[in-house]
């Protein structure tokens, strides 16, 4: 079965390395930034302008950053004609929200830890916004089309899931003490790029791979 593999099937696995990288500089760039606490602060303050760690975290989300953009991309060629208008329109904005993601937070990185209020900043707070919305309607697009059709029941759970872990980091930011902050927020920029990790991975395996599992059950 691998060698039926073609080279868009191969490189669907980019969004699994970007998710790697993403956690791993998660996980690794405080270690660049002292006194930094993961449980209190956001993942974004390890790469504000100020940031001790900016510069380890940019080399360790390069990696993420291009995989990623490229997965979705690819992901919006892989599904062209196929799956229906709903599912397709879902991984659509999708790809979008990553674009977005990418180039509005390379553009305006917070320019210290917490929020100043600067142009830059509220920037920042901006592309935040329009990510979030993206996430949110590309999530429940990709999940009406998929419980729609028992063929593609399976990315709909995926993506019910990925949303759950969402509105759990959204919703419990303004539940728990703010020194829980960090630990919340991660269940939402987690979400999002597992959920691009997935959509490789059926790349990878591939549309009709997916359709004649749900079949045989």
């Amino acid at each position: 079965m691998l060698k039926s593999r073609k080279l868009i099937n191969w490189l669907g696995l980019l969004g699994v390395v970007s998710f790697a990288f993403y956690v791993l500089a998660v996980v690794m760039s405080p270690i660049a930034y002292p006194g930094y606490n993961w449980m209190s602060q956001a993942v974004s303050d390890l790469s504000a302008a100020d940031a001790p760690s900016k510069e380890l975290w940019n080399q360790l989300t390069s990696p993420y950053g291009v995989c990623g953009i490229v997965c979705v991309t690819l992901a919006c060629i892989f599904v062209e004609k196929r799956l229906s208008k709903t599912l397709r329109f879902g991984v659509y904005l999708f790809a979008l929200m990553n674009w977005v993601s990418y180039l509005g937070y390379s553009l305006f990185p917070l320019t210290t830890s917490g929020y100043a209020g600067t142009f830059q900043d509220i920037m920042h707070a901006v592309v935040t916004g329009a990510v979030v919305l993206l996430s949110i309607v590309s999530l429940i697009l990709i999940m009406v089309g998929g419980y729609k059709n028992k063929k593609y029941r399976s990315i709909a759970i995926f993506a019910t899931i990925s949303l759950a872990l969402m509105f759990v980091g959204s919703i419990g930011i303004g539940l728990v003490p703010s020194e829980y902050f960090g630990v919340l927020e991660r269940f939402s920029v987690f979400s999002a790029t597992g959920f691009n990790a997935v959509l490789g991975c059926y790349i990878f395996a591939g549309i009709e791979w997916m359709e004649q599992k749900q079949i045989k059950k």
